[in-house]
């Protein structure tokens, strides 16, 4: 255990998102930390790592920071820095938004909202994509006016093709029988029923049509990285999917992740980030697309995700790079650490029980590299943590994991067979 640095962080959230932090906090300074978030969600409760504080609206504006201007003035004359963390793509936009009206008060590691802004539309981040000449899939974006014009929209892609809602964080307000995070389309038919149901439920943002890359979920590579207030990279750490969960709300949700080394695309990402002048954690999902042999990037998330506990499972303790950097303040002259170039250090990452990877996970080689990590007893959950574990949080587990088998034995076959 580290000696208690004097510092408080303060997370936004109550998700899986934020017990990971919390646990890698805790696992370090054995304190617990304070979130707060409008809602109590599942992987928060029952826990001693996380001192949850319920504020009804809290994920939007105006209640948000009409909320924030009350916590500041708990803080206005606290001696420590104070860190704010939002664990979801509304509350990084919120701090980001109101960064200038907060960081008196708050330490607030994020980019600008103009920049912000441009990074977590798809559409947008796409055009800094082909600034810097990082390849992403071949896209045809769709408007609201095209639709709602009746224009009958070309399809210059083949099917399947990806489907996805340009704007993340609007997309999570919109509700409708068959909502998907992304949509993989097989039809025409299939195309035309959801850009209906969307719009007509609310979505006003465009669409992104995409030639589908092909393979299964092992294609895909994650990577979470840590930027200082210098704007220069300290931490990169790769992780290799091998399943994903196939439920509709959480298509895209990594459930398997080994880690894993790629110095062409620690470079290339680690370039980017410095010559965009990014602040913070980013994590980026990418796909091997073996017609041109390049990884696809699909998109920047300006946040920690909800599988990144990996990079604390591998060594990497993701929440401490932020005190290093505004606490500690010695993170200025050390090098970027590049993850993962030890294969004896490796730890797999699940999100569901070991018998749902075996039975779900595509046969190959990196599938048997991951067996051979749980045989070896070198794999971790986020949730299930020793030294956080009562018979109310055990019983939570228990019914998380039996609605993952019920869940992938229901949808997989359909959303990912």
């Amino acid at each position: 255990m580290q000696e208690t640095p004097k510092f408080t962080p303060i997370l936004l959230g109550s998700d899986f998102n934020v017990y990971g932090m919390a646990r890698s906090l805790y696992a370090l300074y054995h304190q617990p930390v304070k979130a707060i978030a409008s809602i109590q969600l599942a992987p928060t409760r029952y826990t001693k790592v996380v001192d949850l504080e319920l504020i009804p609206g809290f994920d939007e504006d105006p209640v948000w920071i009409e909320s924030m201007r009350k916590i500041k003035a708990r803080y206005k004359d606290h001696a420590e820095p104070v860190i704010l963390i939002g664990c979801g793509d509304g509350y990084a936009e919120l701090i980001a938004k109101h960064k200038d009206e907060l960081s008196d008060t708050f330490v607030c590691p994020y980019i600008d909202y103009d920049l912000l802004k441009h990074l977590n539309n798809k559409e947008r981040f796409y055009e800094i994509c082909d600034k810097y000449q990082l390849p992403y899939p071949k896209t045809r974006v769709i408007t609201k006016d095209e639709h709602d014009n009746r224009q009958v929209i070309d399809q210059p892609f083949d099917y399947p093709v990806a489907l996805k809602p340009a704007n993340s964080v609007e997309w999570l307000d919109v509700h409708f029988e068959g909502r998907k995070k992304a949509f993989r389309i097989q039809s025409r038919e299939e195309f035309d029923r959801v850009l209906d149901a969307a719009y007509e439920n609310g979505y006003k943002s465009d669409f992104l049509l995409q030639d589908f890359v092909p393979g299964d979920d092992s294609n895909m590579r994650v990577l979470n990285a840590y930027v200082d207030q210098h704007h220069h990279v300290k931490m990169m750490c790769l992780g290799h999917p091998l399943l994903e969960d196939p439920a509709p709300s959480a298509i895209g949700n990594y459930v398997a992740i080994l880690p894993e080394y790629n110095e062409t695309i620690y470079q290339q990402i680690k370039t980017f980030l410095e010559a965009i002048e990014f602040t913070g954690y980013a994590n980026f999902d990418m796909k091997y697309d073996a017609r041109d042999n390049t990884f696809k990037l699909f998109e920047i998330n300006l946040r920690q995700g909800r599988s990144s506990f990996f990079v604390t499972l591998n060594g990497y303790n993701l929440a401490d790079w932020v005190v290093k950097d505004y606490v500690k303040q010695d993170l200025a002259e050390e090098p970027t650490v590049y993850g993962n170039q030890n294969p004896e250090q490796h730890a797999l990452w699940l999100g569901v029980p070991v018998k749902t990877f075996k039975k779900y996970a595509r046969e190959n080689a990196d599938k048997e590299r991951a067996l051979e990590l749980i045989k070896e007893h070198r794999y971790g959950t986020t949730y299930e943590y020793s030294d956080d574990m009562n018979l109310k949080r055990w019983a939570l587990i228990k019914w998380m994991n039996h609605n993952y088998v019920k869940n992938f034995d229901r949808y997989f076959a359909e959303n990912k067979g």
